[in-house]
């Protein structure tokens, strides 16, 4: 009958000290797997870090972009309603009534499709009520 060995070495080697100069132990080993997983972790949190941080940059550029854009227009209208504030305060009916007449003048395909429109409108408010 084969005789069973005591000895509690894993590796079945009856001299676990002759192993020890050629493969590293298993704490060793297992140190080693746990150290590159780390830095491969370590890796892929600082590209995904850095990915994030062009993504957040684009949609702040987005961002101001569309501020911009936005006061633009904002600043327009502001200018555009000041300058009807500022052409009522100076005119009276009359004059008001010679620019009108040029403008039609000027444009008469457009102010016939306005008058048109304005008709269009009146009608319907006129005829709802009834």
């Amino acid at each position: 009958m084969a005789q069973e060995s005591t000895n509690p070495n894993i590796t079945g080697n009856p001299n676990p000290s002759s192993n020890a100069g050629n493969e590293p132990s298993l704490s060793e080993q297992a140190e080693t797997a746990a150290s590159a997983l780390g830095r491969s972790a370590a890796n892929k949190a600082d590209r995904m870090r850095t990915r994030a941080a062009a993504g957040l940059e684009s949609a702040a550029q987005s961002v101001h972009a569309g501020a911009e854009r936005a006061a633009s227009v904002g600043h327009s209208a502001g200018d555009a309603l000041s300058d009807s504030a500022h052409y009522l305060e100076s005119r009276d009916v009359r004059d008001m009534l010679e620019d009108l007449m040029d403008v039609v003048r000027n444009n008469p395909g457009v102010a016939l499709i306005g008058a048109a429109a304005l008709g269009f409108m009146v009608g319907r408010v006129l005829t709802r009520d009834r």
